[in-house]
């Protein structure tokens, strides 16, 4: 029988990736820029929540927004009218960012200026939890009309994540939705992950995002 070499070509792209993040992150701490990896299923409301974000902090700090989509620049154009700095990242098909593709976003959106930088992945569950961005931190947004159930589905992703966002919360009773059966799910995969429910459309809970984003920023530039 021939031999033949056997490479693991997941678990060394996996751990180069992960090598190019952590240089990304201590770049982002010598420059005090605060990056945050905002994940969440199409249609959760990621860019809606980040307007009503940006209205509670742009007074104070001065932020960018780099979106990522397969394609299209709607959410970019959406962002651009709140008058933050906002650049497109297309991925050309794939479904994630890596911390090289995150680092090319950086610098075409120039953060020299930038206090808090969010990055708005690519909408899905799943690949994108198992690649670091070099992100000082992971948040997620779950939306009511997705179910309570959905920590159990897809368990890697509220596993790698800081905080969670319950948005829609305006409309739990519409779709059955148990917040406590939730965050209970949640905590048994993640026990430090911090849960604020919210509405996006009606800005409930926002503040309560805001002061914590206003401390992690704090935090990430005196440290």
């Amino acid at each position: 029988m021939s031999e033949f070499k056997i490479l693991e070509i997941k678990k060394s792209v996996y751990e180069d990736n992960n090598k190019r993040a952590d240089m990304l992150r201590e770049e982002l701490k010598e420059k005090k820029i605060f990056l945050l990896n905002l994940m969440s299923s199409p249609g959760s409301g990621k860019t809606t929540t980040l307007m009503r974000t940006i209205e509670h902090l742009k007074d104070e700090m001065k932020i960018g927004i780099m979106e990522a989509d397969i394609d299209s620049d709607v959410d970019a154009q959406t962002i651009a009218t709140s008058g933050v700095k906002v650049i497109q990242l297309h991925t050309g098909g794939m479904c994630h960012l890596d911390s090289d593709m995150t680092r090319q976003g950086l610098v075409g959106l120039e953060v020299d200026d930038v206090d808090f930088a969010v990055l708005e992945n690519v909408g899905n569950l799943v690949c994108p939890a198992e690649f670091d961005t070099g992100a000082v931190k992971n948040a997620m947004i779950l939306s009511v009309p997705e179910g309570d159930d959905k920590p159990l589905k897809y368990p890697l992703m509220f596993s790698i994540c800081d905080v969670l966002l319950v948005n829609k919360i305006d409309a739990a009773e519409y779709f059955n939705f148990d917040l406590a059966k939730c965050e209970e799910r949640v905590k048994k995969l993640n026990p430090n992950i911090k849960v604020i429910p919210i509405s996006a459309k009606t800005g409930e809970g926002v503040e309560v995002w805001a002061d914590w984003i206003r401390g992690q920023v704090k935090a990430w530039k005196q440290n």
